[in-house]
């Protein structure tokens, strides 16, 4: 299964502030020492979850036939599926003491201006993978920037999630994988379709196709017909 989403640059920016302000008791050279220590913590920090740039010619090659393998079935009906079903809203399921919707805005966000708890994402840029513009984020206005999920959930569950269980579907609506921050009326316009009804601007289709499959495999959930040929047009996107 996916790993944990890693806010690694939160912590970071907790741990130098508590420094900062022990500099009186520790003196300069102490501080230097742990400033040190944070910056290697953070060039060693692994990068996690959905890819943002365009998948390399390898990424698109593997994503093709992973594409091709991949059994086709029709979407089940609908019936009695309820969002809470894959957990009610956002958790930390990491254990990092952050919800799942900050982990991702820290880490596709630029600029991240954090509360005093190192979680929040009070500010930050966007430069939105799904229309290709530019979007400053503030909490005050936290629906501008919305945590979408690349195969949504309903659509998950009318491929075969109806038949995991609840920690498995916790967890994909958790996967960091499988989550991207976006432009909030982008969002709701794409809303549960899949990739033959809607896509994003065309110089993120590629990556989008990348991504969306590798859900799809990671969690051995099949493809629809129309699907499987929306995927196919944008790898042809890839360079």
């Amino acid at each position: 299964m996916p790993p944990a989403p890693h806010n690694g640059r939160a912590r970071i920016r907790v741990a130098a502030a508590a420094a900062t302000a022990a500099l009186a008791l520790t003196g300069c050279q102490a501080l230097e020492d742990v400033l040190d220590v944070l910056e290697e913590i953070e060039a060693d920090a692994p990068s996690t979850g959905a890819p943002q740039s365009p998948g390399t010619d390898a990424e698109a090659a593997e994503a093709r036939q992973r594409l091709d393998a991949m059994p086709i079935a029709e979407p089940a009906p609908r019936g009695d599926y309820e969002r809470d079903e894959f957990g009610s809203g956002w958790i930390d399921t990491d254990g990092n003491g952050c919800s799942t919707r900050n982990d991702i805005l820290a880490r596709d966000l630029e600029d991240v201006e954090f509360a005093p708890d190192g979680c929040k994402v009070l500010s930050g840029t966007l430069h939105d993978p799904y229309t290709g513009k530019t979007i400053e984020f503030t909490s005050e206005d936290p629906q501008a920037v919305q945590i979408d999920h690349v195969v949504p959930l309903s659509l998950a569950w009318r491929m075969g999630a109806d038949g995991w269980d609840r920690d498995t579907r916790v967890e994909f609506a958790n996967d960091p994988g499988n989550l991207l921050a976006s432009d909030g009326p982008a969002n709701r316009e794409k809303s549960d379709s899949g990739p033959g009804e809607w896509q994003p601007h065309e110089g993120f289709q590629c990556t989008y196709a990348v991504i969306y499959i590798d859900v799809l495999y990671r969690y051995d959930l099949p493809v629809s017909d129309q699907d499987h040929k929306g995927l196919s047009t944008m790898l042809d996107t890839c360079a």
